[in-house]
């Protein structure tokens, strides 16, 4: 096998602050190729996106691609549903335990594979807002530790 580049092209950071990642898959994603070349540019927001199960498939919705400029009469509707590509049984298994009361899918990421573009799925459960206050007295406490760090290493 060889060594494929992988290069980050959106991140949800906001996924990890709302919600528990308790899985990571990784998904392929159908789309045309004005949209492939604007995410090449690095016009692609998965903010506000979320996954969801129709016959049997999953689909990303609120996953924003802008249009590409020189595309013309190619270009697709920025929001448009896109299909996610995966094995039938990840599927299968994926739509099993969304079907469970708190889990979701979530778009967590999307990077080139080396000339392909892939979707990172978390399967996550929601947070209540104590976990949050939670994090986040976590976040600040190890800032400070840094800081302290950093200052002590200065003063040698």
């Amino acid at each position: 096998m060889g060594s494929e580049s992988i290069k980050t092209i959106a991140n949800n950071k906001k996924a990890y602050h709302d919600y528990f990642v308790d899985e990571t898959f990784e998904a392929g994603i159908e789309l045309f190729g004005t949209e492939v070349k604007s995410i090449r540019m690095g016009h692609c927001s998965v903010k506000e996106a979320f996954i969801r199960s129709a016959k049997g498939e999953l689909y990303v919705e609120g996953m924003h691609i802008n249009p590409y400029e020189k595309g013309n009469i190619f270009n697709k509707d920025p929001l448009r549903t896109r299909k996610l590509l995966m094995h039938r049984a990840e599927i299968n298994k994926l739509i099993g335990k969304i079907s469970e009361k708190g889990y979701a899918l979530i778009p967590l990421e999307v990077y080139f594979k080396g000339p392909r573009v892939k979707v990172k799925v978390g399967l996550c459960r929601g947070k209540k807002l104590y976990d949050k206050r939670e994090d986040m007295a976590k976040k600040e406490q190890r800032r400070e530790l840094e800081r302290d760090f950093k200052s002590a290493n200065i003063r040698i």
